[in-house]
C-alpha cells in the first residue's frame, strides 16, 4: 500500500514537472539581458537623483516658447500654484552636494527658498551656486557629503536610435523611470528667446516635474538634462551633457558664464533662402549680415557681406556651425576665418572677445535726434532730378565718410535692397566711395542680374546691402 502511494505521488510529481515545462513561457536570454540591463541603469542613476521644490509664483512656463512647446516645470493641473512649493527633478554630479537642474526650474527660488530630497528621504536646504538662462542650466550645492553621484557621459557620441531612460519626479511622482530612443540630435530654433541651442530628443515619456532631471544611456550615463517637451507630440528636449558639463564647471568656479563672441549677425545659405538667391554661386557657408560697434569683430578686417565657409579648417554649413565653433573657442584666441568676398576666397584673423552678459544691437538703439525721411521738397534741394534706382542721395555728415541715403522711393530697387534713410553707404561693388559721383558711376554700371553689394554704416553698426537695378 504505502509502495503504491509512493509510486502516485511520483507520478504526479513527474506530471508536474512536465506540466511546468510544457507553460513555462520561454524567454529569449538577450531579451532577458536587455530587460537586467534596463533595471541596471535605475539602480545606477536613481539614488543621484533628486527632487527639487522651490517656493515660487513666476509663471514662466510658456515665456519665448511657441505655441505646443513648453518647459515642464508644472503641477499636474497645468497651472503654477504659488501656495506649494512647485517641483522639479536634478542629479548629483559632486560628492560635496552640488546639483545640476534647470535655470527655470530654480528661476522663481533665486531670490526665495529651494529645498532638495534625496532619494533616502532627506531634505537640505539648497543655495544657488550659479544659473545661467541661456543654456537653462542651474546648480545648487546642499550642506551634504558622500552623496552618489551620476557620471556625465559625452552626448556627441551618442547616436540616433539608442536607448533612453529619463529619471525624475513628474506629476509630484518621485523617481519615475521611463524608456524611449534617441529621436533625433541638434534640434534647434526651439524657442524664440537668445538661447543656445542642440537639444536631444527622445520619446522617452517625460511629463511636468521631469525638468533637471537626467537622461540617460544604456551604460546610464547622463546624456542630456530634461528640459522641455511638445504638448501635443509626447516629444522631449534635453540639454546635450556636453554642454551641461562646461557650463556647470564654469557656475562652480565662477557663479557665471563666460562666452567667447566676434560681435556678428549671421545668416546660413542653408537656412535662409534669400540669402541663397543673394550669393547663387555657393551653396553653403554662412553671411556676415552686420558687425556691431565695439565688438572684437569691429575693428578686424572681417566685413559685412563675407560669407564664412572654414573656421581654423572645419567646414560650416549653417549658424550654428559657426556658433558651436566658436562658443569652443577660448577668449581671447585667435580665429581663422575661410571666408567668399566678392567672388574670390581670402582668409581673416578675428580675436574672440567676451560676450557681454546684455547685448545691445545697434538697430535697437533709438534713431538719432532730427528728421530721418525727407520731405518731397527736400528731395529737389537734395538732388535735383535725379533718382537712382530708387535712391535719393545728400553727402554724409562728416566729409569723407561716404554718401548718405537721404530717403527711398518706395517700390525701388533701393527698397528692395533694403537701405534705409539715414544709411551711410560706405562701399560699393568693393570700392571705397567718398562723393557721390564716385558711387553713381559704380551704380551706371551695374550687371542687373547680379547687381553691386554696397557696405553700409547704419547708425554705428556695419552691414550690407545687394542692389539689383
Amino acid at each position: 500500500m504505502i509502495l503504491r502511494f509512493s509510486a502516485l505521488v511520483l507520478t504526479a510529481l513527474a506530471f508536474d514537472q512536465a506540466l511546468a515545462q510544457q507553460t513555462a513561457p520561454v524567454v529569449n536570454p538577450l531579451v532577458r539581458q536587455l530587460n537586467d540591463s534596463f533595471a541596471a541603469v535605475y539602480e545606477k542613476v536613481a539614488p543621484a537623483v533628486v527632487v527639487v521644490q522651490v517656493q515660487g509664483t513666476t509663471d514662466r512656463a510658456l515665456s519665448g516658447l511657441p505655441e505646443g512647446l513648453e518647459f515642464f516645470f508644472r503641477n499636474p493641473d497645468g497651472r503654477s500654484a504659488p501656495a506649494r512649493p512647485e517641483q522639479g527633478s536634478g542629479f548629483v554630479i559632486s560628492p560635496d552636494g552640488y546639483i545640476m537642474t534647470n535655470y527655470h526650474v530654480v528661476e522663481s527660488g533665486l531670490e526665495g527658498e529651494i529645498t532638495v530630497q534625496l532619494k533616502d528621504g532627506r531634505k537640505f536646504p539648497a543655495a544657488v551656486a550659479g544659473a545661467d538662462k541661456k543654456s537653462d542650466i542651474a546648480v545648487l550645492k546642499i550642506d551634504a557629503e558622500n552623496l552618489p553621484v551620476v557620471e556625465l557621459g559625452d552626448s556627441d557620441t551618442a547616436k540616433v536610435g539608442q536607448f533612453a531612460f529619463a529619471v525624475g519626479a513628474p506629476y509630484d511622482l518621485p523617481y519615475t523611470f521611463t524608456v524611449g530612443v534617441i529621436s533625433a540630435k541638434g534640434r534647434d530654433d526651439l524657442t524664440l528667446s537668445q538661447t543656445y541651442e542642440e537639444y536631444i530628443q527622445t520619446d522617452a515619456s517625460i511629463h511636468p516635474g521631469n525638468s533637471g532631471g537626467p537622461l540617460c544611456d544604456l551604460d546610464g550615463r547622463v546624456i542630456g538634462v530634461n528640459s522641455m517637451i511638445n504638448v501635443r507630440g509626447g516629444l522631449g528636449f534635453a540639454v546635450p551633457s556636453n554642454i551641461a558639463r562646461e557650463v556647470g564647471r564654469q557656475l562652480i568656479a565662477n557663479g557665471r558664464v563666460s562666452r567667447p563672441w566676434l560681435g556678428i549677425g549671421i545668416v546660413g545659405l542653408e537656412d535662409d533662402e534669400r540669402a541663397r538667391r543673394l550669393f547663387p554661386d555657393l551653396e553653403k557657408g554662412v553671411v556676415v549680415s552686420n558687425i556691431d560697434p565695439g565688438t572684437p569683430a569691429y575693428d578686424s578686417d572681417l566685413r559685412p557681406g563675407d560669407v564664412i565657409l572654414k573656421v581654423d579648417g572645419r567646414e560650416i554649413a549653417r549658424s550654428r556651425d559657426l556658433q558651436r565653433e566658436i562658443l569652443s573657442k577660448k577668449i581671447g584666441q585667435d580665429v581663422q576665418l575661410d571666408l567668399w568676398r566678392a567672388g574670390r576666397l581670402t582668409t581673416v584673423s578675428v580675436r574672440t572677445g567676451e560676450q557681454p552678459e546684455q547685448i545691445v544691437r545697434a538697430s535697437n538703439l533709438a534713431r538719432p535726434p532730427g528728421p530721418i525721411r525727407s520731405q518731397q521738397p527736400q528731395r529737389k534741394k537734395i538732388l535735383p532730378g535725379l533718382s537712382l534706382h530708387g535712391l535719393l542721395l545728400e553727402t554724409a555728415p562728416q566729409a569723407g565718410d561716404g554718401i548718405r541715403v537721404a530717403d527711398i522711393e518706395p517700390d525701388s530697387a533701393a527698397a528692395a535692397a533694403g537701405l534705409q534713410p539715414g544709411d551711410v553707404i560706405t562701399e560699393a561693388g568693393g570700392q571705397a566711395v567718398k562723393e557721390r559721383r564716385e558711387l553713381e558711376d559704380i551704380l551706371a554700371s551695374v550687371d542687373a542680374s547680379r547687381g553691386v553689394m554696397l557696405l553700409i554704416d547704419r547708425k554705428g553698426q556695419k552691414t550690407f546691402a545687394i542692389l539689383k537695378p
